[in-house]
């Protein structure tokens, strides 16, 4: 099993809780975990970005949670 699949595995309400305290940084390291999973470079730039510039947390963490809200899952560049 992946970890990605662990993450999305979990229970909706607690992955929107988790999103809403902690969702800029999770986004982050979602994303670089799921390039190791998927090797798609972008998804890693992506990832990079989120983690370590305070305008990627800002917006992985709004996109992020909307996503968690909507389809139950981290999607947006992150494939």
């Amino acid at each position: 099993m992946k970890i990605t699949e662990t993450y999305e595995g979990l229970p909706k309400i607690l992955k929107l809780i988790l999103q809403f305290f902690f969702g800029g940084i999770i986004g982050g390291v979602y994303r670089i975990v799921r390039f190791f999973e998927t090797k798609n470079i972008v998804t890693l730039v992506v990832g990079l970005l989120c983690t370590f510039t305070g305008l990627g947390n800002v917006l992985a963490w709004i996109v992020d949670f909307i996503t968690e809200l909507i389809g139950n899952r981290i999607s947006v560049l992150a494939d």
